[in-house]
């Protein structure tokens, strides 16, 4: 049995900075992943991809955002429950929570932050009727390690962010690489559309437009994809690795059975502290939804510093909370 001031339910990036802001307040806190390391989407999916839009880091690797989190956090000593997934939450008779994980590993806690990012998610598939034949046999729906892709074939699929940042940095990686989509226009940022333009005309990406794979080729691994494009007969495409990269279907998992205000696959909060419709629980980052919604790490630290203030509020509610800068010495924790 494990007792904490703030259960942190997801160790992603918003769920690590929340330890952080905790920890000036001096609140302990104890998080839960079903992931087996910290660090969220940012090390499970892509620890390799540079992140533009970090305050003070013009880019960082995803995964190096996470090592840099875990040492922030690391003077507060908080305590990890990995490779489990939190399944029931029940208050209990002294006004706290009583959260029992998939392992029967019970955690309580008078606060419970719910930073789960997308909750469960799996990867959309395209409508390919041999797809799982060739999962990990040259299909990927995530990049982990641009380096696997090195001096290879690559077709990426998608007219996203991912897809097209992700082709963008495969044009100095792979040997060749092909991004395929099923119209001209694309949904990713300007920037990364101009990119990807730039070096489509300078050929280092093939650009397949108003075109969609449709069937995939090889014995044991994958040699080919068919590519079904407009006004043209349906054609093989010789590749060592197919990445279709049109997002992840969420999944709230148990947490959609709490009680919790749902809207849209996600929990719905009040914007003055993100707090839920039941009292002391609460919900930042993506997990969370309320108008005007970003769903950017950025947006995620600022509702955890604000969240924390409130939470401060609900566990000790006759103390006043004095907020000081970190700036303040022997108020960071690290004196």
């Amino acid at each position: 049995m494990i007792q904490t001031d703030i259960l942190i339910i997801g160790a992603g990036p918003v769920g690590l900075f929340t330890v952080f802001e905790a920890g000036l307040l001096k609140l302990k806190c104890h998080l839960v992943d079903s992931l087996g390391q910290p660090g969220g989407q940012l090390n499970e999916i892509y620890p390799k991809k540079p992140i533009y839009d970090i305050p003070g880091y013009p880019s960082i690797l995803a995964g190096d955002l996470t090592e840099n989190l875990l040492k922030q956090i690391e003077p507060f000593k908080p305590g990890f429950t990995l490779g489990e997934r939190a399944e029931k939450l029940e208050k209990t008779d002294d006004n706290k929570f009583k959260l029992t994980t998939s392992r029967g590993t019970i955690i309580y806690a008078p606060v419970v932050a719910i930073a789960g990012g997308l909750g469960c998610f799996e990867p959309r598939k395209p409508p390919i009727e041999n797809i799982d034949f060739y999962e990990d046999k040259g299909v990927d729906y995530v990049i982990k390690d641009p380096e696997k892709y090195r001096g290879k074939k690559v077709l990426v699929a998608g007219g996203g962010d991912s897809a097209l940042d992700w082709s963008i940095i495969l044009a100095d990686i792979a040997d060749e690489v092909a991004l395929v989509h099923r119209r001209t226009s694309f949904r990713g940022a300007l920037d990364s559309v101009e990119k990807v333009m730039d070096l489509a005309q300078k050929g280092k990406i093939n650009l397949i437009t108003n075109a969609q794979a449709v069937g995939l080729n090889g014995d044991s691994v994958l040699k080919e994809i068919v590519i079904e494009e407009e006004g043209k007969e349906n054609y093989n495409y010789q590749v060592d690795h197919f990445i279709p990269l049109f997002g992840l279907a969420p999944k709230l998992g148990p947490i959609a059975d709490w009680g919790l205000e749902i809207e849209d696959n996600a929990i719905k909060v009040n914007t003055l502290d993100y707090s839920t419709n039941i009292p002391g629980i609460y919900a930042i980052g993506d997990i969370n939804t309320y108008p005007g919604k970003l769903k950017l790490i950025l947006c995620g630290f600022h509702e955890g510093t604000l969240m924390i203030q409130s939470a401060f509020k609900h566990i000790y509610p006759d103390q006043k909370l004095s907020f000081k800068y970190t700036t303040v010495a022997g108020v960071n924790g690290f004196e």
